[in-house]
C-alpha cells in the first residue's frame, strides 16, 4: 500500500507517468518458483510483506523466495524459525540473524511509532518464543520493550514493572509451565494482554497444553491467547492493535 501511495504521489507530481503505475498493478499477484508462489501484493493488500517461516524448508528454498523479494522490492523482510546453519547459508544476501529467537530481517526496519508494544517472558527458557514476538513486533513498526525471567515464582519481580505495564498499550504474556503469569498481568494492565503459552514444562505441562489451557480459562478480564509457541502470532496481532490509523 505504501509502494501505491508513493507512486500516485509522483505520477501526480509529474515525476512518472501512469505506464509506471500500470505496471505495477499489472504485475501478477504472485511469483510461482516451483516449490513456492511469492505472494507480491501482501504488502498492498495488508501493509506488510509476506513472511517467511523457515522451519521445513531448505536453505535453497528460502534463499530462492528471498531473491525474488528482494527482485520485486518486498524489503523488510521476517523470516521465523530460522536455525542457525540455515543462517549461515543465507548470510551474504546481508540478513540480521538472531540466533536466540531464530529470526532474521533483511532490508531497513520503519520507524517505531510512538505506542509501546511490551513483552514480558516468564522465565529464560521462554525466550525464543518472546524473542519471536518481540521481532516481529518491531518489525512491523511498533515501539517494543522486552522484560524477561519475571515469571510469578518470585512475583516481586513482575510487580516491580507495573510502571511499564501502565505506560504500554499493548501487552504480550509469554509462559511455558502453569501458564499463570498472563493472568496475574492482566489484573494489573489497562490494555489488552495477549497470552502465548510456550511448550517448555514437564511431563504433565504436555507440551504446552497445560499452559494453553490455563490462559483460555483465564478469570482476568482483557487476555486474548495465541497458539503454543506462536509468538509470531502474538507479535504481529500486538502491533495491529497499536498501530495509528
Amino acid at each position: 500500500m505504501d509502494k501505491l501511495k508513493e507512486l500516485l504521489k509522483d505520477y501526480k507530481e509529474g515525476k512518472i507517468d501512469e505506464e509506471a503505475i500500470v505496471d505495477y498493478v499489472s504485475l501478477k499477484p504472485f511469483e510461482d518458483l516451483g516449490f513456492a508462489k511469492v505472494d507480491h501484493h501482501r504488502r498492498v493488500r495488508q501493509g506488510v510483506p509476506e513472511v517467511i517461516f523457515a522451519e521445513g524448508k531448505k536453505a535453497f528454498q528460502i534463499r530462492g523466495i528471498l531473491e525474488e523479494m528482494i527482485k520485486s522490492g518486498d524489503l523488510p523482510v521476517l523470516i521465523t524459525r530460522l536455525s542457525k546453519k540455515k543462517a549461515e547459508k543465507l548470510k551474504d544476501l546481508g540478513i540480521d540473524y538472531d540466533e536466540i529467537s531464530r529470526c532474521a530481517t533483511l532490508g531497513e526496519l520503519p520507524k517505531e511509532g510512538d505506542r509501546t508494544v511490551l513483552v514480558f517472558c516468564a522465565g529464560t527458557s521462554d525466550l525464543p518464543v518472546a524473542g519471536e514476538a518481540a521481532i516481529t513486533a518491531r518489525f512491523m513498526g511498533a515501539k517494543v520493550r522486552s522484560v524477561s525471567d519475571v515469571g510469578i515464582s518470585g512475583i516481586h519481580r513482575l510487580l516491580s514493572f507495573q510502571e511499564e505495564i501502565n505506560k504500554a498499550d499493548c501487552i504480550i504474556a509469554v509462559a511455558g509451565m502453569e501458564g499463570a503469569m498472563p493472568s496475574v498481568i492482566a489484573g494489573l494492565a489497562r490494555v489488552p494482554v495477549i497470552a502465548v503459552p510456550t511448550s517448555v514444562g514437564y511431563g504433565a505441562s504436555l507440551g504446552g497444553m497445560a499452559a494453553l489451557l490455563s490462559m483460555l480459562n483465564s478469570c482476568a478480564n482483557g487476555v486474548t491467547v495465541v497458539n503454543i509457541d506462536n509468538g509470531f502470532g502474538a507479535g504481529y496481532s500486538a502491533a495491529l492493535i497499536v498501530q495509528e490509523r
